[in-house]
């Protein structure tokens, strides 16, 4: 049981969104704990670390460090993190790590050795943070369904469907077409041809029918109850991320629907949520406009992004 706990999201680029979240939390015993997830880009990163100074009493230590997914709004701001203070924890997994399950999923005849620098080039965040981490000292873990990071739990993703995310990104190597990766596509198709639905406010989201990349997909999710309070951190996870997550979340025991603290995937994109998605976590959809409520989601987008949120997305978030 928590005593007290507080989160912080920083507004971070210019007029691009990305993400840079740092909490704190007392335990029954008195020990506070810091946890930061994501940085933002490099130029965030001051923002960052000024914030946690002036306003976590100017700590030297950081228990806990997590990158969600190697996007550079993400990852970049995380290397002034690891400079700046003595951290407990790098949480974040790294494709090389997996390069003997993941060899043999490629076209192409890798040695074990070319696939490993093949991934550290397309990964270069990710590489970059390791590098740092291993420096300093910092112990680097993998941060798969079921992993404990301090109070919270990572629901998303498994590590076999982080296995098949890499097969299917952009970034790395044309896959062997496998029946796992047809599968893939399959679920693709799937979604492509399901009708939307819609009640007093429209929800034209997309996370069904388009969905988001297989980088965002791998997103480390993670929940936690703290002070009463269910909080759910998304990163850029999409519908099916989402869907792991909240499949594992009822295996846990977790009564849903019903999150207090919604960290609104990918800055509001409504390519990363489905009203299904949403009933599930939030709960059913209203006939009317409430008058108010204990429920906040928090949108991490920068005031000048045209982009983000999309406005589908907070209507959706409303209802």
């Amino acid at each position: 049981m928590t005593k007290f706990f507080e989160i912080d999201f920083i507004e971070v680029g210019n007029s691009a969104s990305g993400d840079a979240i740092s909490l704190r939390y007392q335990d029954d015993d008195g020990t506070e704990w810091i946890h930061v997830v994501d940085g933002g880009y490099s130029d965030d990163g001051d923002k960052l670390t000024k914030n946690i100074k002036a306003n976590y009493d100017d700590p030297g230590f950081i228990d806990h460090v997590v990158l969600t997914h190697p996007d550079g709004d993400h990852a970049s701001g995380l290397k002034k993190v690891l400079d700046e203070f003595d951290v407990g924890a790098l949480w974040m997994n790294r494709p090389w790590q997996h390069v003997d399950e993941l060899l043999p999923l490629f076209d192409y005849e890798y040695t074990r050795n070319e696939l490993i620098q093949r991934l550290r080039r397309d990964f270069p965040y990710t590489a970059d943070l390791e590098k740092i981490a291993i420096e300093k000292g910092i112990g680097i873990h993998d941060a798969f369904q079921g992993s404990q990071i301090g109070e919270f739990t990572v629901l998303a993703p498994s590590k076999r469907r982080y296995i098949d995310l890499i097969v299917d990104s952009e970034k790395t190597p044309e896959p062997e077409r496998s029946s796992a990766i047809e599968g893939n596509i399959f679920e693709r198709a799937i979604r492509a041809v399901r009708n939307m639905v819609v009640e007093w406010g429209e929800e034209n989201l997309k996370g069904d029918t388009e969905g988001t990349s297989a980088e965002n997909e791998t997103s480390i999710v993670q929940f936690s109850e703290l002070c009463g309070k269910k909080i759910l951190l998304t990163g850029d996870v999409g519908v099916d991320g989402l869907e792991e997550a909240y499949q594992y979340a009822i295996s846990m025991g977790v009564n849903l629907p019903g999150i207090d603290r919604f960290d609104v995937p990918h800055h509001g994109s409504r390519r990363n949520v489905s009203p299904e998605i949403l009933d599930k976590w939030l709960g059913p959809k209203l006939n009317s406009k409430p008058e108010n409520g204990n429920f906040t989601a928090i949108i991490s987008a920068n005031r000048n992004d045209k982009s983000h949120p999309r406005k589908a997305v907070v209507r959706a978030l409303i209802h």
